[in-house]
């Protein structure tokens, strides 16, 4: 049976494992990138604006996610940004805490392991609520063959609001944007409890259901 672990990168040894992930998926596989090790700082522990986690599978690296603090919603021009209608980045950044998903990758060989996937979110889910934030946004390509689009739209709960043409990796598909508020998530995968629930969230259910309960006490306030 194989074992499952996530840790937060914060010497030069998981920063290590982490780059070979980067390594096989971002530079051999997909040639998006050129250097891998130019992804995570030496000094990454240091950092309140990054954090990087790394997912292993019987010590072996598996997968990574970065987590970045406060994005801008401000897209500039050359990014060919279009919104779906209705959507207000104005409101947003005003309204939720946000923490940008990116570089979020599984080496091929453990793509077929959901549990690999989960726990990266489940780390990430806990860190970030710990912080106070409340929502993530990312990019996700259309039209990779590996892009985890439908897992994040139809599995996750994450919403489109919109698209961009270009970005800082080097490919060419449309890059979907796509944001999830947390809470709201977590409060439609209680209700059924089945296997996504219970290995994203083990753990940490007792710290999603203390701010969950804030959230309602707050919007009853509200009204």
């Amino acid at each position: 049976m194989s074992v499952t672990k996530t840790f937060k990168v914060m010497d030069s040894k998981t920063r290590g494992l982490a780059i070979q992930v980067i390594s096989a998926v971002y530079l051999q596989e997909k040639n998006w990138i050129r250097r891998p090790e130019d992804e995570i700082p030496a000094d990454i522990s240091l950092s309140n604006q990054y954090s990087w986690f790394l997912a292993t599978v019987n010590g072996e690296p598996a997968g990574v996610i970065r987590l970045t603090y406060d994005p801008s919603l401000d897209f500039p021009p050359e990014l060919g940004v279009t919104l779906n209608q209705g959507v207000d980045l104005e409101r947003m950044a005003k309204d939720c805490k946000m923490v940008d998903i990116g570089r979020f990758m599984i080496v091929p060989q453990y793509r077929k392991n959901i549990r690999v996937v989960l726990r990266l979110m489940r780390a990430a889910i806990k860190e970030v609520v710990e912080r106070g934030y409340t929502h993530f946004i990312t990019d996700v390509f259309e039209n990779d063959p590996h892009s985890p689009l439908h897992f994040h739209t139809k599995v996750l709960g994450f919403e489109r609001i919109g698209s961009h043409l270009h970005g800082e990796l080097n490919c060419s598909s449309t890059r979907i944007i796509l944001t999830l508020d947390i809470l709201k998530t977590y409060q439609k995968l209680k209700l059924h409890k089945n296997k996504i629930y219970l290995e994203m969230t083990e753990g940490i259910r007792e710290l999603l259901d203390e701010q969950l309960t804030k959230r309602l006490k707050s919007s009853v306030t509200s009204l």
